[in-house]
């Protein structure tokens, strides 16, 4: 299972917000790029990186601190936040991401995120599908829509999604747990590289996430509050 810490961008800065509601709002560092390099030092491979500002404005706001993670380290960054059109999709990949996320545009605009996956495949493209009490959420996760998660995903994975982050907004930020019945959920219904995202709180949680058949997992809150340390992170991977 791989192992993927978040940096969060609002403002410039390395935040994190709780079920993600803007005005919950954490500031830990002054400089994502720091953190990154951090995170690089201690053998990880990996990054989310999103872009906080871009969700809230509907396009891609936070591109320069993409470009500079990107050309400063060697992780792997898969990108999101503010992507609604294809120029935002080519600012994304210029700037270094290895793959980006698709949240709003999959639900609102579902034959331009699909023109995306047939152009680029399924190893670029990732499928967002961030929901609360099931319900696919979109705008910065400030609208709800009446998609069923588990259907939506597996529509998705039909025209040929195969990689999946799911967070549930409930368990954002929180440090109280996954929400494990969801992700089991997910994969007894289809076939799918499924990233767990949201409430992971401790070294035990990964385990059962990794159990699940969870390929990846994002780990945010608990790494900067302490509750997983880097060591964890470290031996981990």
């Amino acid at each position: 299972m791989r192992i993927i810490p978040a940096i969060d961008i609002l403002n410039g800065k390395c935040v994190r917000l709780t079920k993600g509601d803007y005005n919950t709002q954490k500031i830990y560092n002054e400089n994502p790029l720091e953190v990154a390099k951090y995170f690089e030092d201690n053998g990880i491979q990996y990054l989310h990186l999103v872009d906080l500002d871009g969700a809230k404005s509907n396009q891609i706001v936070n591109h320069k601190i993409l470009y500079q993670i990107a050309t400063k380290t060697n992780l792997k960054i898969d990108f999101g936040g503010g992507l609604k059109s294809r120029k935002d999709l080519e600012i994304a990949f210029e700037n270094g991401a290895s793959q980006v996320t698709g949240g709003s545009i999959a639900a609102k605009n579902p034959t331009e995120f699909l023109s995306w996956l047939n152009e680029y495949g399924s190893e670029k493209i990732i499928l967002g599908a961030d929901c609360i009490n099931r319900k696919i959420a979109t705008h910065g996760w400030l609208e709800t829509s009446e998609l069923d998660v588990v259907e939506y995903i597996t529509n998705y994975v039909s025209k040929g999604i195969s990689t999946v982050i799911c967070t549930d907004i409930a368990k954002d930020g929180m440090l109280q747990g996954t929400s494990n019945e969801l992700y089991a959920a997910i994969l007894e219904s289809t076939k799918v590289n499924l990233i767990a995202s949201g409430g992971v709180t401790t070294v035990a949680d990964l385990e059962q996430l990794k159990t699940l058949g969870c390929e990846g997992v994002i780990i945010g809150k608990a790494i900067y509050e302490g509750t997983i340390t880097i060591e964890n992170l470290r031996e981990l991977c």
